[in-house]
């Protein structure tokens, strides 16, 4: 598990580069690795509607990409989890201060990597496990599912004063039979 919480972290994935030391890479274009290499971002308005649009959007994204297959559906379903987490929080708690949000979906061999920006300098933390509290346990799944995947997560200041907050997930080979 590589969450880091308030550590100092790395700077963000460049395009091209691989998070160090993966042994569950594959090649783009052949069975376990993205089709196409490469980064897609998009703005959207912190509204609520923009949670179910960007779902969808990294959805579909993904499997053009050739991830979305039976032997990527846990892949898939976390990073649809975790989008909708982080935009919700943004819409929830950063619309005021910020009224656009940007999601980045990195696509890198062996790596899906997404973030979610906005403005607002705040930088959330996740919450207790205090399960008679409705709500405000997102990031504590985010952390979760991150963890289960083997993957990382942090949130990172802007230069604008902003945040992002970004989780990269490693893309695992399918099994025979998946």
């Amino acid at each position: 598990m590589h969450v880091r919480g308030d550590q100092p972290c790395e700077p963000p994935l460049a395009t091209g580069t691989v998070p160090g030391g993966s042994d569950v890479t594959a090649p783009p274009g052949i069975e376990g690795g993205p089709a196409i290499e490469g980064v897609w971002r998009f703005a959207a308005p912190a509204v609520d509607v923009t949670v179910s649009h960007a779902r969808h959007a990294v959805r579909d994204l993904l499997v053009a990409q050739g991830i979305g297959g039976p032997g990527h559906q846990e892949l898939l379903d976390g990073v649809l989890l975790i989008v909708s987490e982080l935009v919700t929080n943004s819409v929830r708690h950063a619309a005021l201060l910020s009224p656009e949000l940007v999601v980045e979906v990195v696509l890198s061999r062996g790596w899906v990597r997404l973030s979610v920006e906005d403005s607002h300098p705040y930088r959330p933390k996740a919450l207790s496990e205090d399960f008679n509290r409705l709500g405000g346990r997102g990031l504590l799944l985010v952390k979760a599912v991150t963890a289960e995947s083997g993957g990382t997560c942090d949130v990172e200041r802007t230069a604008t004063g902003g945040k992002v907050v970004w989780v990269e997930l490693p893309i695992p080979h399918p099994r025979m039979g998946s």
